[in-house]
This record gives C-alpha cells, sequence and structure tokens, in this order.
C-alpha cells in the first residue's frame, strides 16, 4: 500500500517541469504533472521558438533586397501578417502534441488544471487533491508591467504572437533582449518602430563593445530610439494612442509593447500560505540541490529567478531526478554559458565582458577586435557590418571571453563555448586553419590586441 498517490507531482509542464516528469517516469517513479496552459512552457509557445519563426519571417525583406545586386530581378513582394500566424500556430501546435505525447509515453499521468499547494505533500488541482511524496515547482515566468496610466493599453511579448493584425507604428519600451528581438523583428516586416529605454543603453550586462555596435547596426536600419527615458503616461486618442516621457516629449504609436522584464510565476500556487521562503520579487528560493526550506517540495527553472535560459532548466530537471531516484551526485555548471540575443544582426556571446575581465585579471589581459562588411554584403547594397571580440589573459594565454554580433553569431559562438569549456587557449585558435571565406575565420585571424 502507497502511502502518497504519486510519488513525484510537478507543477508546471515547460521545459524543466517536462524533463523532470519524463525522466523519473522512466525510473520507474510514480509522476503526475499539472499545466494549465500549455505543454511546452513560455519557450514553445510565447517565447524562443515562435520568435525565432518571426526572426526568420522578418528577415526576408532585406533578403529581396539584397538578391538584386546578385543579379535577381524579383516583382514586387508584399507580406500577409495572417498567413504566419497560421504557419507558427500550426508548427507550435505540433510541438504541444510532441511534448504531451513524450509525458503519455512515459507513463506520467497529466492533469490540465490549475493546480496548487495545501500542504507539504498536498495539490489541489482539477476538483481533486493529490498527495506526493515530493512536489516540483516548474511554472517559469510571467512579463512584468509597472503599474502606468493607461496600462490597459499596453501589450506584452506574450500578445505579440497573437496580434489580429500588424501596426503601422510600435512603440517598444524597456531595453532588454526580448525589446532588441521585437524591434528587429517588427521592423523587418514594415512597421515603425521606436524603443523606449530609462537607461542610456540596450541590454545590461553585456560587453559594451557589444551594445554600442548593436545599436548602431540596428539605427543604420531605421529603428528610432529614445535613451534615457521613461514613460509616465499612456493617452489614447482618435488615431491610436500617445506615450508622454518625463523629459516633456510624447511619442505617437499605435500599438505599446512592454518589454520590462519578467517575474517568476508564483502567485496563485500557495507557496506562502504553507511557508515556502520566497525572494522580494517572488522567486522560490532553493539550495543547490533545488530545495526549498520545506524539504519535500523544490523548484526549478525560471520560477526561481536564476540564470533563466531553456536549456538550464531542462539540465536542472535531469539533474535534480537523477540525484532524487538514482543516487547520480552530478550538477549542473552555470560557469561559461553561452547565450545568444536574435536580434538583427544576432548577439552571441560566452564568458566575461570586457569589464568583467578587467575587473577579475587588471591590466593581464589582451582585447583582440574584428570589424568588417561581411562577403554577402560587399555586393548586396547592405551596409550591415559583424563585429567580433576575444578577451585574453596573458599570463596563461587562456581565452575567457568571446563575443559576436552578425549573421548566425549563435551558429558560430556555440562551437567556441565547447573550446572554451575545454580551456583552450589563444594559440591554439592561432594554430587553427581558418574555413575560407567564412565570417568563423576571422576568430583563428586574430592576431593583434587592439589595447
Amino acid at each position: 500500500m502507497f502511502k502518497y498517490d504519486v510519488d513525484l507531482f510537478v507543477i508546471g509542464a515547460g521545459s524543466g517541469g517536462v524533463r523532470a516528469a519524463r525522466t523519473a517516469a522512466g525510473m520507474g517513479v510514480r509522476v503526475a504533472i499539472a499545466e494549465e496552459k500549455y505543454f511546452g512552457g513560455t519557450c514553445v509557445n510565447v517565447g524562443c521558438v515562435p520568435k525565432k519563426l518571426f526572426v526568420y519571417a522578418s528577415q526576408f525583406s532585406e533578403n529581396f533586397a539584397a538578391a538584386k545586386g546578385y543579379g535577381w530581378q524579383l516583382q514586387a513582394s508584399s507580406f500577409d501578417w495572417t498567413t504566419l500566424l497560421k504557419s507558427k500556430n500550426k508548427e507550435i501546435e505540433r510541438l504541444q502534441g510532441v511534448y504531451e505525447r513524450l509525458l503519455k509515453e512515459s507513463g506520467v499521468e497529466i492533469i490540465e488544471a490549475r493546480a496548487h499547494l495545501i500542504d507539504a505533500h498536498t495539490v489541489s488541482v482539477g476538483g481533486r487533491t493529490y498527495t506526493a511524496e515530493r512536489i516540483l515547482i516548474a511554472t517559469g515566468g510571467w512579463p512584468y508591467i509597472p503599474d502606468v496610466p493607461g496600462k490597459e493599453f499596453i501589450v506584452t511579448s506574450n500578445e505579440m504572437f497573437f496580434l489580429k493584425e500588424l501596426p503601422k507604428r510600435l512603440l517598444i519600451v524597456g531595453g532588454g533582449y526580448i525589446s532588441a528581438e521585437f524591434a528587429g523583428i517588427m521592423h523587418g516586416l514594415g512597421v515603425e518602430v521606436t524603443v523606449c529605454e530609462r537607461n542610456a543603453k540596450l541590454l545590461n550586462g553585456f560587453d559594451e563593445d557589444v551594445r554600442d555596435f548593436l545599436v548602431e547596426e540596428m539605427t543604420k536600419k531605421g529603428i528610432n530610439f529614445r535613451f534615457n527615458s521613461i514613460i509616465q503616461h499612456i493617452e489614447k486618442v482618435q488615431d491610436g494612442l500617445i506615450a508622454h516621457t518625463d523629459v516633456g516629449n510624447y511619442i505617437s504609436t499605435d500599438l505599446v509593447m512592454y518589454a520590462t522584464g519578467r517575474v517568476p510565476n508564483t502567485k496563485g500556487l500557495g507557496l506562502e500560505k504553507i511557508g515556502v521562503k520566497l525572494d522580494p520579487v517572488g522567486a522560490v528560493i532553493v539550495n543547490s540541490d533545488y530545495q526549498t526550506n520545506i524539504p519535500s517540495i523544490y523548484a526549478l527553472g525560471d520560477v526561481t529567478n536564476h540564470v533563466k535560459l531553456t536549456p538550464l532548466a531542462t539540465a536542472e530537471g535531469s539533474v535534480l531526478v537523477n540525484k532524487l531516484y538514482a543516487d547520480k551526485s552530478a550538477i549542473v555548471d552555470y560557469d561559461l554559458i553561452p547565450t545568444a540575443v536574435f536580434s538583427q544582426p544576432n548577439i552571441a556571446t560566452v564568458g566575461l565582458t570586457e569589464k568583467q575581465a578587467k575587473q577579475k585579471y587588471g591590466a593581464d589581459i589582451d582585447i583582440y577586435i574584428a570589424n568588417f562588411k561581411p562577403m554577402k554584403n560587399t555586393i548586396s547594397g547592405s551596409s550591415e557590418r559583424t563585429f567580433m571580440k576575444m578577451i585574453v589573459v596573458k599570463s596563461t594565454d587562456c581565452v575567457v571571453g568571446i563575443h559576436m554580433v552578425g549573421t548566425d553569431a549563435g551558429e558560430i559562438i556555440q562551437g567556441m563555448a565547447i573550446a572554451m569549456r575545454a580551456g583552450v587557449t589563444k594559440a591554439i585558435f592561432d594554430s587553427t586553419i581558418g574555413i575560407h571565406p567564412t565570417a568563423a575565420e576571422e576568430f583563428v585571424t586574430m592576431r593583434k590586441p587592439v589595447r
């Protein structure tokens, strides 16, 4: 006779929750999972997957223009937003089905309803209660909108994936990766885009050269920036919206999108009521084993507000389950995590920024930079350039940071991340034969530091 209804109850069927549930069920663990919205979580439904599809769609306008320099005579092109939405929705539905099927084939019991905790071992969901030896919170994050007069006129990235029609003018408030990505997407689809950011630059935390270079390239494309500006209120007028700023001017637009960060999705779960400790922004506080202050309750992924990346949530799910049910003590290594921003041009980075390297190593660093027009653009008519940067510790020759802004940056830097985790030195880069002609070969032909 079992003491509990299930051994593991997972709340949230995103990347981390699904991986944990499937892995545990494959070990013979009795698992149930509750999901109130959609299988696959943010990434599959309103995040990285549909975002990347939109990026691809938005790049065709520049590709059509570039084709003329290569001898292609094209008829006048037009874009249909409805067609893109239908194609995107079809692919998302397919992926949702994949996630659901994987769970079912693993033997996981699925409950499509909102869950909340009653006590350390009890969950209420779908009109009944489940008792569980362990409970895992994997509910991810949710877009944050500050309290601004006119808030009812604001949309977030969630709603951008389901707009009934494209606006002619779009104001994006915020300076993070979501802002940079949607600015490129909407501009490429023919929307007049303005970005309003309270700070002096986009992408806080990224390398300063990367931040500056990206804004230069986006500005050349025709995207407008209002830095050091805060939206004080939004007003509905006859022909759209007016966003008033703290510096006394205003921005006329048809749609206002806020990309002002994401917060852990913990409201309504009953965590505070049963004593689970949360931080000031509502994130679940966990130890290195993803365990909360209540021993039977665990949390991982974006709901812990740690490193908010889909592959990390997946890795955390595997590590947690293997430790709980297979007595394996592997850990997730949070060092040298590569990341990308699918802005236009793309950003990808791994390792330290120049500022971080100076703080850690002082003057014992060399900086290598390449800034060039990629071969495709030499006869395409495009003025877009590519930027590459490498940071090396002089005394050890160890490469501690690599950054790129340009086409296929994510594809290139993924390989660089492997090399850095293997302890690559600048001498190894120098001795590697480049693939010619490619942009990637610039990383093995950097000979003289610029500073």
